[in-house]
């Protein structure tokens, strides 16, 4: 069970690693773009109603007050255990006492709780009044929704914090600790002066609540080099920020990311990320990182070993961490931090047993 399969990113490697823990399983969501999700094209994907709706496949935004309708209405009758992988509303599905729902929560509604605001400040003034009307009945049925699962795992200490904030309820922590199949860095790469490293880089979807801008603007004030890599609705604006030291390379292949990361100076997050799955592969290819402190990203650096922390998302906060890196020299020798795949899938299989047999025991004993 998932939001929505209609773009890649750091979420889709989490549902891709789960999906193939259970190859057989079929996937339950709203909508499915073939053209925006090709690398789903092999599964068992089934779809709400909301797919027969035109327009709701690639402009799912403007359709989030039709969600709770949409996963509402499915049937899992067939199914003993239900996993629902989710930042929005497929938490909210209703199954029986007998059937063990559990929920890996990537964050609460990003829309409704921690970035209600920013999102208002998206929609037209004119628009704004109806907007805080829809937002409020949806944070009801999205807090209702949050206690229909058995479980929650939560992808970090951040959304674990957020989780018992909004929805009121505790969270155990599982990290999806994924790799891009990277292997460790060999001597001759480890050995690397920082200073033969050309460039700065910022991985990431480019949308509002990424504040790409700042990195940008911190490398124009600096005048250095900055590799952005991703794509998004903010990419013309940001483009129109950048000065002769930044370069866009839109989408890249995980092999073309793998080469980025390790020759990059060191990866730099802005972001107030809910778990941050480009700092472990950062980390995974011996790169430092500079990030956010007040992010799931934070949790996995040591600040002045592997990375950089700021407190502020500001410019002169990040030029300040920024600078920190270049002054103090991080080492580059991480070696690289493995985070194997294989090893992740086997404990996330390990926990669904574990809380089946817990849910088992619960039923029949009452």
């Amino acid at each position: 069970m998932y939001d929505r399969i209609n773009k890649f990113g750091g979420a889709e490697r989490v549902l891709t690693a789960l999906k193939e823990i259970w190859p057989e399983a079929p996937v339950f969501t709203s909508v499915y773009d073939p053209e925006g999700a090709s690398w789903a094209k092999s599964w068992d994907i089934r779809t709400s109603w909301l797919q027969n709706i035109p327009g709701a496949k690639t402009n799912h935004e403007s359709f989030g007050w039709l969600m709770p309708l949409a996963f509402e209405s499915f049937d899992f009758s067939e199914f003993d255990v239900i996993i629902s992988i989710t930042s929005e509303a497929a938490k909210g599905i209703i199954t029986s006492p007998r059937q063990l729902h559990i929920c890996y929560l990537l964050t609460p509604t990003r829309y409704l709780w921690s970035h209600a605001n920013d999102y208002l400040r998206e929609v037209p003034k004119l628009f704004r009044p109806p907007a805080r009307i829809v937002q409020t009945k949806l944070r009801i049925w999205d807090y209702i929704a949050a206690q229909r699962p058995d479980y929650i795992l939560a992808i970090s200490e951040l959304v674990r914090k957020r989780c018992l904030k909004f929805y009121r309820r505790e969270a155990e922590v599982f990290r999806p600790m994924l790799s891009l199949g990277i292997k460790r860095p060999g001597l001759a790469r480890q050995g690397r002066a920082l200073a033969d490293k050309e460039y700065f880089l910022v991985i990431s979807r480019l949308v509002p609540y990424k504040h790409i801008d700042l990195a940008i603007k911190a490398c124009n004030k600096l005048k250095l080099p900055l590799v952005v890599i991703g794509t998004g609705s903010e990419e013309k604006k940001l483009k129109k920020l950048s000065g002769s030291t930044i370069k866009f390379t839109g989408y890249l292949t995980d092999r073309e990311l793998i080469e980025y990361y390790r020759n990059a100076r060191a990866v730099i997050m802005p972001q107030e990320e809910d778990f941050g799955l480009t700092a472990v592969e950062a980390l995974s290819c011996g790169t430092s990182v500079i990030s956010y402190r007040n992010s799931g990203a934070a949790e996995m650096i040591k600040d002045g070993k592997t990375g950089v922390l700021f407190d502020r998302q500001t410019v002169g906060s990040l030029v300040e961490a920024i600078n920190k890196f270049i002054q103090h020299a991080l080492p580059d020798n991480l070696c690289g931090e493995r985070f194997p795949n294989k090893m992740f899938k086997q404990e996330f299989k390990d926990k669904i047993k574990e809380l089946w047999i817990k849910h088992q025991t619960n039923i029949y004993s009452r």
